[in-house]
């Protein structure tokens, strides 16, 4: 599979069109992420099926209660080491307030999508490699709905610059965050987001680097891991998703076997840290959501 091949939404038509549509509704924010995009372009049959398998897992109060215990885990780790997070109002940038605001409502957009996407991840990796255990769903939060407020309308719509036009002025800052995460070429969606907003992003990246690097938010990725794992194990029913799965829905043995490369690159890469860190930049802005339900 090829991932730097994606279907844009501007390109989106027919039924991939209602697809995309599905998942920001689904999601409660307005993006949809790369890893579907690549799916929907490479293997458009399998994206389809796919998402009929793993939405109702987004729609349950028990997913509610992981997606806030998710954002804890990361921030409870870093408020209890010796380096706290930094804080930022307006008056600590050169950003007009239109601009502050649209900064902020973009961060909360990636900050909705963060716990959702290191389920997705999780998910699609362990069912596809045969991995993922039966669910055993505890109690009425495994299948009554999501509470109709939680991450409702609190995100704006992404905007991003392409890797090429990133300011010369943050090259330095570009090149850190680069060997922090450990991607030789390209930058995460979350940077070229925060790219748009220089007087933002140097100094947070100055500010953050050593929080990031501290043994605290170590300690805070493997608890939010954690919490992954253990919402594994409640979920209301077990995706259908496995090898013998797709075999029986028509995918070859070659097919099968790029998806299993596919989303394990994922949820085994550097991907979970950027994810993990994108609850750090919402907290900083005060744009973060709720850590309890």
């Amino acid at each position: 599979m090829d991932r730097s091949k994606q279907l844009y939404e501007q390109d989106a038509t027919g039924w991939q069109r209602g697809l995309y549509e599905d998942i920001k509704t689904t999601f409660r924010a307005p993006i949809v992420n790369w890893y579907f995009r690549s799916l929907t372009a490479n293997e458009p049959a399998f994206a389809r099926y796919m998402w009929g398998q793993i939405k109702p897992l987004f729609q349950t109060r028990e997913f509610g209660r992981y997606s806030v215990g998710y954002r804890d885990a990361v921030l409870s780790a870093i408020e209890g080491g010796p380096t706290d997070l930094p804080r930022y109002r307006r008056a600590d940038t050169d950003l007009r307030p239109a601009e502050w605001r649209e900064l902020r409502g973009q961060i909360a957009t990636f900050d909705i999508v963060a716990p959702r996407l290191a389920l997705t991840f999780a998910v699609c990796d362990r069912a596809i490699n045969d991995e993922l255990p039966d669910a055993d769903p505890d109690g009425a939060p495994s299948t009554v709905p999501l509470p109709a407020w939680l991450d409702r309308d609190r995100g704006r719509s992404v905007t991003m610059l392409e890797v090429g036009d990133v300011p010369d002025d943050l090259s330095e800052t570009v090149a850190d965050i680069r060997e922090f995460h450990g991607f030789e070429s390209g930058l995460p969606s979350i940077y070229r987001c925060l790219a748009q907003w220089p007087g933002y992003l140097e100094p947070a990246w100055a500010d953050l680097e050593p929080v990031l690097e501290s043994e605290a938010f170590e300690r805070g990725c493997h608890d939010a891991d954690a919490v992954v794992d253990d919402h594994l194990e409640r979920l209301p029913y077990t995706p259908r998703l496995s090898p013998a799965d797709l075999a029986e829905q028509g995918f070859d043995d070659e097919t099968i076997d790029e998806l299993q490369h596919y989303v394990r690159a994922f949820n085994r890469g550097a991907t979970g840290m950027v994810l993990q860190t994108i609850v750090t930049y919402a907290a900083t802005l005060d744009a973060g959501g709720e850590r309890s339900l």
